[in-house]
């Protein structure tokens, strides 16, 4: 059964973009290689050849799990988007309760996570976690460090 994962257009569209690439540029290459690797003789004994057609077989493997992962992509309406609570593209702030330290994330598809720009995965410790809560409910969300209790300050888009 194919998974279905939730994409803002710009992370679908980066799927798409890394897809072209490797069906347009990284094939050519790859075939390229194949066939400069079998002018070079016996194939029975030719490393060169051996490794170059495993590099396009899983050349082909990413494409081809790429393509799925693009079938199965819905699109997040981000109007449609219930701010009451936390869901995949809205933005937390939550205070560590602990130190009191605040931070902000924005959930985002595992594809799309991007820790540097403050954007988590629905499906890390973290993300899991916050979703469904409510500004004001505090929760206690393990990570590999232990177990850290959150407070939800504020949800916003």
């Amino acid at each position: 059964m194919a998974n279905v994962g939730y994409y803002t257009e710009e992370g679908l569209q980066k799927l798409k973009d890394e897809l072209q690439q490797l069906e347009v540029v990284e094939r050519k290459k790859c075939t390229a290689a194949v066939a400069e690797a079998r002018e070079k003789g016996d194939l029975s004994e030719n490393a060169e050849y051996d490794a170059a057609r495993e590099a396009q077989a899983l050349l082909e493997v990413k494409i081809a799990k790429l393509k799925d992962v693009i079938a199965n992509a819905r699109l997040v309406d981000e109007s449609q988007i219930d701010i009451s609570k936390v869901s995949i593209l809205t933005t937390v702030k939550i205070k560590n309760l602990k130190n009191n330290a605040t931070m902000s994330y924005t959930l985002v598809a595992e594809n799309e996570a991007d820790l540097k720009s403050g954007k988590i995965s629905v499906d890390s410790p973290i993300g899991k976690g916050l979703l469904g809560k409510r500004v004001g409910d505090k929760v206690d969300i393990s990570v590999p460090a232990g177990v850290i209790p959150f407070e939800i300050v504020s949800i916003s888009l």
